[in-house]
């Protein structure tokens, strides 16, 4: 299971899920993909934390895998926290099949968040897609129709196909007007789409108190401007209207985008930023 920082990564929901799996079932460190290849670091920057309050670190964008053992399923766990590199797509995605072939890797699932046209109050939409028509039947997924920019987990999904390995990917829905926020909502959603597919059972109890804790906290910064509440009805309606027909892999307009976000922040004030 792979989940990437970056693009793919809404609301930090799938990597927030990964990171919540990870804890829970444990694991070893196995592999690493060293930056030094694959990262521009006037883009990705790596950053400085103090050790003790004195000793200065440098902490690179990481791609680590940890292998957990998961005692009562029929198979163990290859977790992979990753940061979206800014170069060599191609050649990274060959190090992580590498690995996969390695490590004896049945399934890639990876997990990932977009933008969306969706209303806070609503539960998180969470769309599943397999490139493998016997993947796709049994698991009950759908093909993807998506044409256009795409990230390191789609060019992943493709670099699969090409080597036979069959991969599935979870992509939850995070509304568009609140994407600067961490989106725990998601990242559940997420998780409980990554147990229905594996079978296995999560304890996502932190999680589950932070959802509510959001859902909240956002429910009163919107009802706090009447032209954001207004949007976020109209978007409910919207919802409400086309369940059965909503398209979930299609983005928003940069321009819907910028125009709904920067609302949002007006009704936050001055004193957030």
């Amino acid at each position: 299971m792979c989940a990437f920082n970056g693009w793919n990564d809404a609301g930090e929901a799938a990597s927030a899920a990964l990171g919540l799996i990870l804890g829970d079932f444990g694991g070893n460190e196995v592999a690493e993909i060293d930056p030094e290849e694959f990262f521009d670091f006037t883009a990705v920057r790596p950053t400085i934390r103090l050790v003790d309050g004195r000793t200065r670190v440098v902490e690179w964008p990481s791609n680590i895998f940890h292998a957990a053992h998961v005692p009562a399923a029929e198979r163990d766990l290859l977790l992979m926290s990753g940061t979206e590199p800014s170069l060599r797509w191609r050649a990274f995605n060959e190090a992580i099949i590498g690995v996969a072939q390695e490590m004896g890797v049945e399934l890639v699932v990876t997990l990932g968040a977009l933008l969306a046209d969706v209303p806070h109050t609503r539960p998180t939409s969470v769309t599943g897609f397999a490139s493998d028509d016997s993947l796709i039947s049994h698991l009950g997924f759908q093909r993807s129709s998506y044409e256009g920019p795409t990230g390191v987990v789609g060019a992943l999904h493709h670099a699969c196909q090409q080597h036979g390995m069959p991969s599935a990917s979870l992509w939850a829905s995070v509304p568009h007007y609140v994407a600067a926020a961490p989106n725990p909502k998601a990242a559940l959603a997420l998780i409980r789409g990554f147990e229905g597919l594996v079978g296995l059972a999560v304890d996502a109890a932190p999680l589950e108190e932070a959802a509510a804790e959001y859902e909240r906290q956002v429910n009163d910064a919107v009802a706090s401007d009447p032209d954001v509440k207004a949007f976020v009805e109209q978007l409910e309606e919207r919802m409400d209207d086309v369940q059965d027909d909503a398209l979930p892999d299609r983005l928003p307009s940069a321009d819907s985008i910028a125009r709904d976000f920067q609302r949002y922040l007006k009704q936050r004030g001055p004193e957030s930023s």
